[in-house]
């Protein structure tokens, strides 16, 4: 299984194994739902995306419309530093546009 085996080789410590499952599987199920709640907010093309952004914006668009329980700026400060890590250079200010006008229509409540 891709979960397992990612765990496996990676070196991590202190990893909710549950919630990386969960999201895995949230995301992978949902992916046409998380693309239409970003595709309003995107200057581009999805296609046009890398696929570092368009994986940190399906979780950061799960945890907000999926999970209540993470508060919104979690859910966008991890994707943004999700983007700092691992997408392209100044990748993190596009995202950070997308979720900062997705957020509020996803969570009216801002919780």
């Amino acid at each position: 299984m891709l979960n397992t085996s990612f765990l496996a080789e990676q070196d991590v410590k202190d990893v909710d194994v549950l919630y990386f499952r969960e999201l895995l599987a949230g995301v992978a199920t949902n992916t046409a739902y998380l693309d239409g709640l970003m595709k309003p907010y995107l200057s581009r093309l999805l296609e046009e995306l890398g696929q570092v952004e368009k994986a940190v914006l399906r979780i950061a668009l799960y945890e907000l419309s999926k999970r209540s329980d993470v508060p919104y700026k979690v859910a966008i400060n991890e994707a943004i530093e999700l983007a700092k890590s691992f997408g392209a250079e100044d990748s993190h200010k596009f995202v950070n546009g997308v979720l900062d006008k997705a957020a509020p229509v996803i969570r009216p409540n801002k919780k």
